[in-house]
Formats: C-alpha cells, sequence, structure tokens
C-alpha cells in the first residue's frame, strides 16, 4: 500500500482506539452517576452489554500481556508509512509523554484489570434492565383455556 494510505488508515484506527476509550472511560462514569440520577437510560441493556465486552476485551488482553490489537495495528500501519510507530500500549504511551513516568507493563494490567472488576461490579450494583420476550400462548391454549370448566 501507498505509504501515504497506510498513514490515513493508522490516523482513522486511532480515531476509532480513541472513541473506544472515550466509550469505555465514559461508561465507567455515567452509569453509577446514573444510577445515582435516577437516569433511565444507564441501564441499557445493549450498550450497558456493549460496554462490559470492549471493558472484558481490554482487562483479557492486559492479563494476557498484550498491548490493544487497535494499537498493534496502528503502529503497523504507521511503520509501513515510514513513521514511527509505538513501542508501548497507547495508554501507556500517552501516560509517558503527559508525566515523564515509565511505569511497567504490569502496573497498567493491574489497572486494567481492576477497571475490569468494577465494570463488571456495576452489573450487579446498577444492573441494566434487559427486556425479556415473554412467549405468547398459542391461540389453541386460549381457546382451550377459555373453554376449561365449561359444560358443553
Amino acid at each position: 500500500m501507498p505509504a501515504l494510505f497506510d498513514l490515513q488508515l493508522a490516523h482513522l484506527v486511532l480515531a476509532v482506539h480513541l472513541g473506544v476509550i472515550v466509550f469505555n472511560v465514559a461508561g465507567l462514569i455515567v452509569v453509577p452517576l446514573g444510577a445515582w440520577r435516577r437516569w433511565r437510560w444507564v441501564r441499557g441493556c445493549v450498550w450497558r452489554a456493549a460496554h462490559l465486552l470492549s471493558m472484558a476485551v481490554v482487562a483479557a488482553q492486559a492479563a494476557l500481556g498484550r498491548a490493544c490489537f487497535l494499537t498493534l495495528w496502528q503502529s503497523a500501519l504507521m511503520q509501513d508509512a515510514g513513521q514511527r510507530g509505538y513501542t508501548a500500549g497507547l495508554i501507556q504511551t500517552w501516560i509517558d509523554h503527559l508525566i515523564f513516568w515509565n511505569l511497567p507493563l504490569a502496573v497498567f494490567t493491574v489497572i486494567y484489570l481492576a477497571v475490569g472488576a468494577y465494570t463488571l461490579a456495576l452489573w450487579w450494583w446498577v444492573p441494566p434492565r434487559c427486556r425479556r420476550v415473554r412467549a405468547q400462548p398459542s391461540s389453541k391454549a386460549n381457546a382451550a383455556s377459555s373453554t376449561s370448566g365449561q359444560s358443553p
């Protein structure tokens, strides 16, 4: 692929990655806040399941000692475009740049696992409201129940 295309694709992956990060962090904040403020939408089943799944992927990658697959993909695209890719995870790289601390991967693993456990705990503290589809009785069952106990 041409270098410019690789670089543009790397930027797209970065934008998606940032969106995932915002989604994950926002979910950790708005769920307990929304429960306290009695916002009904924070108990929505689909977005809560998506949030739990996203956080589970983050925690699983950390537990396995792997960088996020989006970070790896973006880094490979940047290198293909002739730029320097990331040598550590995206969040770790940002924190290194922001506060100039070179924290070991184990620190981030503990943080990601703790945040994953917190996300899972939110399912019990602020349970989502998932609509259950109730089985509708068949027309034969309705007819039988309406005629039961009646004499012919």
